[in-house]
């Protein structure tokens, strides 16, 4: 509740960079003259990079973010907390339902046609992060400060990390993984808010 009206801002400018950069990179098929010093070289990274790119990206595939939500949730329900464990899985389904809506409507292509923006695997990350910071700030008690400090880093580190995975595997241009970041930002304290409103509701019913 304390970080409700935080998190609402935060959300609403998240959504406004996710329109702006959506907009700005409609039907394109190439990068920015700021994005090309950053994407891999035509055969990608190589040595450890190569593993640990893949490595982090296999946390957003279906398989790896299902393992990775399962392993939350039963964590949640460990604890006796089913509003952050519903949160876990209706962030992470409206996040990324939404990212496979916003792709052909922005219609941004790489290597030739594959859909790129906004980046899914970077907004499951950031989706789960923002969840596993709000369990913490829960189970903790933190200050209001202290605790939206917390939930923001822990979403900007798995968003900087799984981006960072996305463009050394070659899937994805450094705006799409600024709008996956984003648009994580922008729906899960949304989906938080539903899920508060509806457990409200049913108490006052019981």
């Amino acid at each position: 509740m304390a970080l409700r009206r935080p998190l609402a801002v935060i959300a609403v400018c998240a959504a406004v960079v996710v329109a702006v950069l959506g907009v700005r990179f409609a039907g394109q098929s190439v990068p920015t003259s700021l994005e090309a010093p950053l994407l891999p070289p035509i055969e990608g990274v190589q040595g450890t990079l190569y593993y640990v790119s893949h490595f982090f990206d296999f946390f957003g595939e279906p398989i790896g973010s299902v393992l990775l939500e399962l392993a939350f949730v039963a964590v949640c329900l460990r604890l006796r907390r089913l509003r952050i464990a519903l949160l876990a899985v209706v962030g992470a389904l409206l996040t990324v339902g939404l990212e496979a809506q916003l792709k052909p409507l922005v219609d941004r292509t790489i290597h030739g046609g594959y859909l790129s923006f906004p980046s899914g695997h970077t907004a499951f990350a950031t989706s789960l992060a923002l969840v596993v910071a709000l369990l913490v700030v829960d189970l903790r008690r933190f200050p209001r400060r202290t605790a939206v400090l917390l939930v923001l880093a822990a979403a900007l580190v798995a968003g900087a990390v799984m981006g960072w995975a996305e463009v050394a595997v070659g899937a994805h241009y450094p705006a799409d993984t600024l709008g996956g970041f984003c648009l994580a930002l922008a729906v899960v304290p949304f989906a938080g808010w539903a899920i508060d409103l509806v457990f409200s509701r049913w108490v006052r019913h019981q």
